[in-house]
């Protein structure tokens, strides 16, 4: 019988002008399923860049608790795709804090964990979503990290157009300017207060203009040259707004149910018109983030040692 079975949502950060501060929780997911075994292994299919940031993960929390881990199978799986900029590393690093938190008798509160989370990222929006889930500003520092959730006044529904080329982060901050204007940073600050305006107040009609981006997608359009036209795709058949999804290569248009059907409709055309191979996913915006269901309570002795 199963100890626990942890449920960890995608996510899309930046939602245009919100780089490294603003995420949505998607609700497709990365599940671990911890059994009992003669030693701890950590079985995954999909290491994200030679790293198995499941199991890293666990370690650190019982590197930072002064525990070790129980023996046990790790079982991984994941519906988030890899390298697409939907949240696949964060889920696995928050996937992997959760699953040794709960095993270790919860000795980390969720600040805790979104402070390991976010040393193991490097940024805060995507953990930060997959953590605690819905809408999220993020903000801080590894050392001192602060993570808000944005109440949605109306339910949404996101629209991804998903090319099947990986995009790394490595490579989409590779391309961004080391200094930006002062136009650009005072257009950005507007345009982040008026998505957060718009997602609190239902008034979504503003999304177009909130999601608006000067500050990294226009350098990012270098890597992902379809990207403007994609979002204005999305606009034109009724998404109240659109933006690249983290870094890429995914876009995200934001809809209600009723423009699901045509919004995802748009995307397939262009697709094909440009010869793009990609998936389209429709998937909602989700209230919860990780989730930790204990099956099989056990006891943890702190000087556990792993065979």
């Amino acid at each position: 019988m199963p100890w626990l079975n942890v449920r960890v949502p995608a996510s899309s950060a930046n939602l245009g002008p919100g780089f490294d501060s603003l995420a949505l929780a998607l609700g497709s997911y990365l599940t671990i399923t911890v059994l009992p075994a003669s030693r701890f292994h950590v079985v995954s299919p999909l290491p994200d860049g030679g790293r198995n940031l499941v199991e890293e993960a666990m370690h650190v929390v019982a590197e930072a608790t002064g525990r070790s881990l129980p023996s046990c199978r790790v079982e991984v799986a994941s519906a988030i795709p890899v390298a697409r900029g939907l949240g696949s590393s964060a889920a696995a690093i928050v996937g992997g804090l959760v699953a040794a938190n709960a095993l270790l008798g919860a000795p980390l509160t969720q600040r805790e964990l979104l402070h390991l989370a976010w040393s193991l990222e490097g940024h805060g929006d995507n953990v930060a979503a997959a953590l605690f889930g819905g809408a999220v500003l993020a903000y801080g520092t590894a050392d001192h990290p602060r993570a808000y959730q944005i109440p949605l006044r109306v339910p949404l529904m996101a629209v991804l157009f998903i090319p099947h080329a990986h995009g790394y982060t490595s490579e989409a901050r590779a391309v961004l300017p080391h200094t930006v204007s002062r136009t650009v940073t005072v257009a950005t600050a507007a345009r982040c207060a008026l998505l957060t305006l718009a997602l609190t107040t239902g008034q979504l009609e503003l999304l177009r203009e909130a999601m608006t981006d000067e500050l990294h997608q226009p350098y990012r359009a270098r890597l992902y040259p379809y990207l403007p036209e994609a979002i204005a795709v999305a606009c034109n058949a009724g998404a109240f707004g659109a933006a690249l999804s983290g870094a890429g290569p995914a876009v995200i248009a934001l809809t209600s149910n009723e423009r699901v059907q045509q919004v995802a409709f748009a995307f397939r055309e262009f697709a094909a018109q440009r010869d793009i191979p990609a998936d389209i996913a429709v998937l909602p915006v989700v209230e919860h983030g990780a989730q930790c269901h204990v099956i099989a309570e056990r006891d943890v002795e702190p000087d556990t040692v792993n065979p």
